[in-house]
């Protein structure tokens, strides 16, 4: 069994890329990969998937408990070959210093670090930093370098100078290139129709072995056991899985989920996904889940749907049960106004319309406390509330260090939204809550003639 993790001294110095490379190398080799993502991004993971096969896994101590990210990290290891993770950020940074950071993953599962490090404007000065990143801190093992951005071959011998100097060994370096870049979005990598990203993968997968010794990160990174699995990650409920039909929106326009809430959703009944921007009309449904993503980038299409509109208008209206987060929030309003301005209808079923204009940015943590539930999330979008009469159910929602925050669980009839994403792959008390209190009394299918 191999398994390493992908991180780096800072944002932005190509872990992405490279992992997306290594990823489809490695399938191409006719292993079987499993990715994981440290953190809360549910962009990256899409993109883990399409790289290996596998789906992508987030690997979080702050929506989840320790035990549960060994659960999973061994439940899914233990069917491949290799394990790649990629980090988040720099390598020690968290939601409080160190706390939920790549590195703190790392010394939970016992993962070798690969650090990729910027070396466009450095030389020999990568000696110190990979001195300090190695020495920092002793519950980690910095075990391997890859440096990016490299100019020539004799740039590439004084980053393996300082490698030697510092005793981690380097695997070799990725050339300036950028045919090999993929467009990035707000934070990171983004979803987008107009890229090529196979091609853009499959291209990383040819070019990384030229001049990164695969071979020898597999065989620095290899080890003997798996972690012990604990408990399962998932309890199935019988009588629910035989009551709830759930659907949920899957398409460009509705991309943010992580794939143990989906898991969580299959063992709570039988999912169906569908499109809002394709498809005519909502499936018989018990449940409704859209989660969010890039509607202001569809919304001309989301809006030319209009049999779609109908339908989970028609469904919502009539009370059925509905949870939104984002991007779903904002396609259940009255309208979503573009960063040009431009105004496209909605479904109308929330009493209020969101705005792209002077957009800033709200991301962090949350935790939500509802009556007697308590949710972990995550927050992460650039629109804001316009025209907004909503009415709120009483939460406090609370963020990594503790603080109060404006962010509010929304209800109108049996439809709750939140720029929220919740992650309930281990906590699902949440679902279970909705599903058992808010369909009994409206046991609705399907409104559309």
């Amino acid at each position: 069994m191999t398994h390493f993790l992908i991180s780096a001294p800072s944002s932005n110095s190509g872990k992405t890329t490279l992992t997306l490379g290594l990823l489809r190398a490695l399938k191409n080799r006719g292993l079987t990969v499993q990715p994981f993502k440290c953190g809360p991004d549910y962009i990256d993971t899409q993109h883990h998937t399409t790289a290996s096969g596998s789906p992508g896994i987030n690997l979080d101590t702050f929506m989840a408990s320790e035990a549960h990210v060994k659960n999973i990290y061994a439940q899914y290891s233990s069917e491949s070959d290799v394990s790649v993770t990629e980090g988040v950020m720099g390598l020690f940074d968290g939601a409080d210093k160190m706390q939920g950071s790549s590195a703190a993953i790392a010394e939970l599962l016992d993962i070798p670090v690969i650090l990729v490090i910027n070396a466009k404007s450095m030389a020999y000065s990568a000696a110190p930093l990979l001195y300090g990143f190695k020495n920092f801190y002793k519950g980690i093992r910095v075990v391997g370098a890859i440096f990016n951005f490299v100019s020539t071959e004799s740039h590439y011998r004084f980053l393996k100078d300082a490698c030697e100097e510092v005793g981690i060994e380097s695997l070799g370096y990725l050339p300036k290139n950028e045919t090999l870049s993929i467009p990035s979005r707000h934070l990171g990598l983004h979803i987008s129709a107009e890229t090529d990203y196979e091609s853009i993968i499959e291209k990383l997968a040819e070019e990384i072995p030229k001049t990164i010794n695969i071979d020898r990160l597999l065989e620095i990174s290899k080890r003997e056991i798996l972690p012990k699995i604990e408990s399962k990650t998932i309890s199935r409920n019988p009588v629910l899985a035989q009551k709830h039909k759930i659907s949920i929106a899957r398409d460009e326009a509705f991309t943010f989920t992580y794939h143990q809430n989906i898991e969580v959703l299959s063992s709570l009944g039988e999912v169906t996904f569908f499109s809002p921007l394709h498809d005519k009309e909502l499936p018989e449904t018990d449940f409704l889940y859209l989660p969010g993503g890039y509607p202001e980038l569809f919304a001309d299409g989301l809006s030319e749907n209009k049999s779609m509109l109908e339908s989970i208008q028609s469904y919502c209206l009539n009370g059925g049960l509905t949870f939104a987060e984002c991007g779903g929030l904002m396609y259940l309003g009255k309208n979503i106004i573009t960063s040009e301005g431009l105004n496209f209808p909605m479904a109308g079923i929330l009493d209020s319309s969101t705005s792209m204009e002077n957009s800033k940015l709200t991301l962090g943590y949350r935790t939500v406390r509802w009556n007697d539930l308590e949710m972990r999330g995550h927050e992460f979008h650039y629109s804001r509330l316009v025209k907004n009469a909503l009415c709120a159910e009483s939460v406090i929602v609370k963020n990594a260090k503790g603080m109060e925050v404006e962010t509010q669980l929304y209800r109108k009839l049996n439809t709750f939204a939140s720029y929220v994403h919740l992650y309930w792959g281990e906590n699902y008390k949440f679902i279970e809550y909705l599903l058992e209190n808010f369909t009994q009394s409206y046991p609705i299918r399907n409104f559309v003639s």
